[in-house]
Formats: C-alpha cells, sequence, structure tokens
C-alpha cells in the first residue's frame, strides 16, 4: 500500500505502548512517524523495548514536539489524557486512548470509581468504548475511542452474551480475575520487588477495582461482586465468573447462546474440550496474541455456570484490542497484524 496512514504513539515507554509499537511497525498499511516519552527524550526506542532491536531506529520524542498524523495512540499516566485531549485532538484526526482517562459515561463515574473530578467531561459522549464485539458499528464512525481496561475485557467477553439475552438472576454474579504482574506497568515498587513478588498469589483487590465500573456500564447491570488476585504470570488474565440463571439450562442451550453471538468474531474462540490438557480457557497459550477464548461448565446439582475467559492483558486486553479498533476505524480489515496466535510450549 502506497499511501500508509501516519499514527504516533504517546507515552511509549510503557509496556502497552512497547506492544504498540511492535504491532505497528509490522502492520502494512501503517507508518510509525513518532514515539514520545518524557522520561527517554533522545534515547533509542529498543533501550526501552529490546525486543524491537533491527525492527526500528527511531528516537524517544518531546509530546511537546508533536507531528499531525491520521491515528494517534495515547499511553499516558491516569489523568493526563483528560486533561490535555485538547490540544491533542489538533493533532490527530483519529486518537485512541488506552488508559482509563475516557472509559465511562458520566463525570458522577469518575468521581465514584476514581474519586477525582474529570476536567473535560465534554469528550466523554465523544468516546466510544473500545470493545469491538460491543461497538464495532459506532467505532467505524469515531474520532475518539477509549479502549477497554484488560481486566474489564476478559470481564465483559465472558458474561456479555448471557446478559444481553437477560438470563441472570439480578446480583448473583461473581467475579474472581487473575491477573499477572504486567497489569501494574513498568514502574517499580514494593510490591513488584522480586522477593515480594515472586511465586506469589495475592489478593490485591478484593473489592472495589475500577474495571467494575466498565463491566457494570457495558452489562447494564447496577450489581457485579468483583475480585481481583495477583498470580505469578507477566502477561495474562483468567477471569472465572459464577452466575445464576433465572431458568435451568442444558450445555445444548448455553453453547447455542455463545455460537449465536460470537461464532462470527476473529478474536473469540468458545474454548469447551471433552479431551485434553487445554479443555478450558487458558492465558498461557495467548500470550502475544489477540484472542480471548471463552468457555463455560454448567452445575449439575443448581443454576449456576462458572464462565471461563482469557486474554493476554498486553493485547487483547491493551495494544492489540487498540490496534483492532484503529482498523475498524480506519476502514482495514480487523485482523491486520494481529494474526499471530500465540505460541506452544510456552
Amino acid at each position: 500500500m502506497e499511501n500508509k496512514i501516519k499514527v504516533s504513539i504517546i507515552g511509549g515507554s510503557g509496556y502497552v505502548g512497547g506492544e504498540a509499537l511492535r504491532l505497528l511497525l509490522a502492520h502494512p498499511f501503517v507508518e510509525v512517524v513518532q514515539v514520545t516519552s518524557e522520561s527517554n527524550i533522545g534515547k533509542f526506542v529498543h533501550i526501552v523495548h529490546p525486543n524491537l532491536r533491527k525492527k526500528t531506529k527511531m528516537k524517544f520524542t518531546s509530546i511537546n514536539d508533536l507531528q499531525k498524523v491520521d491515528v494517534m495512540l495515547l499511553g499516558l499516566p491516569h489523568k493526563v489524557s483528560s486533561e490535555k485531549i485538547e490540544s491533542l485532538s489538533e493533532y490527530a484526526d483519529k486518537i485512541i486512548d488506552k488508559g482509563g482517562d475516557f472509559r465511562l459515561n458520566t463525570i458522577e463515574d469518575y468521581k465514584k470509581w476514581y474519586n477525582y473530578d474529570h476536567p473535560n467531561p465534554e469528550f466523554l459522549d465523544k468516546f466510544v468504548y473500545g470493545i469491538p464485539e460491543l461497538h464495532r458499528e459506532e467505532i467505524k464512525k469515531a474520532k475518539y475511542v477509549a479502549a477497554a481496561g484488560c481486566n474489564a475485557t476478559a470481564t465483559i467477553l465472558g458474561l456479555y452474551p448471557l446478559y444481553k439475552n437477560n438470563l441472570i438472576e439480578h446480583g448473583k454474579t461473581v467475579v474472581e480475575v487473575k491477573g499477572g504482574s504486567s497489569e501494574g506497568g513498568n514502574k517499580p515498587s514494593l510490591g513488584s520487588h522480586h522477593p515480594e513478588r515472586k511465586d506469589v498469589l495475592r489478593s490485591y483487590k478484593p473489592t472495589g477495582h475500577r474495571h467494575m465500573a466498565e463491566a457494570l456500564q457495558e452489562l447494564k447491570t447496577d450489581t457485579i461482586h468483583f475480585s481481583a488476585t495477583s498470580t505469578d504470570l507477566v502477561r495474562g488474565i483468567l477471569a472465572t465468573s459464577h452466575v445464576f440463571l433465572k431458568e435451568p439450562l442444558e450445555d445444548k442451550d448455553i453453547w447455542k447462546i455463545y455460537r449465536q453471538e460470537y461464532s462470527d468474531e476473529p478474536f473469540i474462540r468458545i474454548v469447551k474440550e471433552r479431551h485434553g490438557v487445554y479443555r478450558y480457557p487458558e492465558p498461557k497459550i495467548l500470550a502475544g496474541s489477540n484472542y480471548c477464548d471463552v468457555g463455560f461448565e454448567k452445575d449439575p446439582h443448581s443454576n449456576r455456570v462458572v464462565i471461563m475467559s482469557a486474554i493476554d492483558n498486553l493485547m487483547k486486553g491493551a495494544a492489540g484490542q487498540a490496534i483492532q479498533c484503529m482498523n475498524i476505524m480506519c476502514g482495514f480489515d480487523e485482523e491486520t497484524g494481529l494474526e499471530f496466535p500465540g505460541l506452544h510450549p510456552i
């Protein structure tokens, strides 16, 4: 393609920024023209993202020296995107924010879940929530997209078919998310210090996780019981959701509901095998891929159904989903640049 779109990554020194750059450098319809990082100005990108050696000779630049582009991907710290969105929008035809500043619909929700007054509430209505499986048509026409949170993505995609069909008893959804260390970003802390982090299985947010706000919003409910546990993985999320159905359903009925919703989705696979090691979704084999694997098991003694959904938090939970949204916004095939299936064994 001769006329590639010009793309910049604003805030490109983190794990999500590096993953987005990895994907975009191999994208056949994209030219990456700028990657910013205020703490690494003038340094080669591969110093921070060593897997990109020989893939690019780009250097980090400053957010104060922006170039005009077709698409801008934001990977800025919390609150920065919302504070700078007006000035940033002057430099891009389309913007995808990979942070949380525009995921929620109301200023009241930001006050409740983030405990701050949103500085640009007039932009909340302009952003489309960036899960293509739910909002593909809106994303096609959007100028602004807010890429969904990683835990929220795994939770929502697992539960959406049942909520859409109004099959779950109100207040009877319990979600337990197990996530890897890269969810916390690349800024070190005592909790991420190797002697404190190694071999951990730590309950870090038993209640009140911010991503629950996204799940409530997108599933159109007011009650989900959500807990988050940190594991020894680097990449990966497994969301295990316990739901209680309003009326009994057979396995074949649940299969039908999920097939009707997801059979044509390029990045969702229904995983429920009778044999083998990987009978249910497992994040290990999804590392580097944009897939969300969804499975279920019905409790034979009650109306409980256990939904399991697995993703790579840096891919379908962040950079991969952002590129998927970009493809849709720009009229490219949705799977372009996202074909990698993961590794096995790993």
